[in-house]
């Protein structure tokens, strides 16, 4: 059977995870930072687990030895999609974590990722996923975990490089091509990041490619329910227009114009 995740989670129900070497004081900064009702559930994330699902995608250092990312997973109505927000992660975007946890199986859901200072938020997967089995009472299986888990980090690794913008969308458009064909071959495969790196104008290394092989050839492997998956990439898609064309969205994008128009005045002024 195709993984399903939160098919008997509330909307409305929080549960809340936190690093186990957080001090006491910094998870009570942290619940009041991510405003935690009062009856939430709370559970703690040991280094231990974390190490489970990202040795030998990140290097042992950049894990640690100390759990301190903390996140508060909102259940969401139906088909509102999943929406993250983050405060002290300094590698992985808001998005690379919505894309990993879409393949996850996880859909329909508020969440809020912070740290008690700059971290690479790396670790914090392991704790959203752990809140959505409790909530849903059914288990992700580890491989699916270990994927997600790589798809995130691959990611930020691939944006370093190339932009996370453009990594975020090179992943998400390769998923939905999967989604519509998830028994695509591997020179179908092949074909599609080398044709969807070129509209992006991305140029990907001989490694690069090899990473995203690799990486999607294990997604092609696993009981991933696709339809979801396609799904929640539109909802995500959704989400990043209706907020465009809102006051908020309208005013940001006067913002980066006002800025790179400044900017601009200024290389201008600097050749007169």
């Amino acid at each position: 059977m195709p993984l399903s995740v939160l098919a008997d989670s509330v909307p409305g129900e929080t549960i809340v995870t936190l690093g186990q070497n957080l001090s006491e004081t910094q998870k009570q900064s942290l619940l009041a930072e991510m405003g935690a009702p009062s009856d939430a559930r709370i559970v703690t994330v040991s280094n231990q687990e974390e190490h489970k699902y990202l040795d030998g995608t990140v290097p042992n250092a950049q894990i640690g030895t100390r759990a301190l990312s903390s996140a508060m997973i909102t259940i969401g109505e139906k088909n509102t999609g999943i929406v993250v927000q983050s405060n002290n992660i300094s590698w992985v975007t808001n998005s690379m974590y919505t894309n990993a946890l879409i393949t996850a199986g996880l859909k329909d859901a508020n969440i809020i990722i912070t740290a008690p200072f700059e971290v690479s938020g790396t670790a914090a997967l392991t704790g959203i996923m752990k809140a959505y089995e409790l909530s849903s009472g059914q288990v992700i299986p580890d491989d699916v975990k270990k994927v997600a888990n790589e798809e995130m980090v691959k990611t930020a690794e691939l944006g370093d490089s190339v932009g996370n913008d453009k990594a975020v969308q090179l992943v998400a458009k390769v998923k939905e091509a999967l989604a519509k064909n998830p028994n695509m071959s591997t020179d179908e495969l092949k074909s599609l990041i080398d044709r969807l790196a070129k509209d992006l104008g991305i140029t990907l290394t001989a490694d690069q490619k090899a990473s995203l092989m690799a990486l999607f050839e294990k997604m092609k492997d696993l009981n991933i329910n696709w339809d979801q998956v396609g799904n929640q990439l539109t909802k995500a898609k959704n989400k990043i227009s209706e907020y465009l064309n809102t006051k908020e969205g309208q005013s940001f994008i006067q913002k980066l114009k006002d800025f790179f128009s400044a900017l601009f005045d200024a290389i201008l002024s600097f050749f007169k």
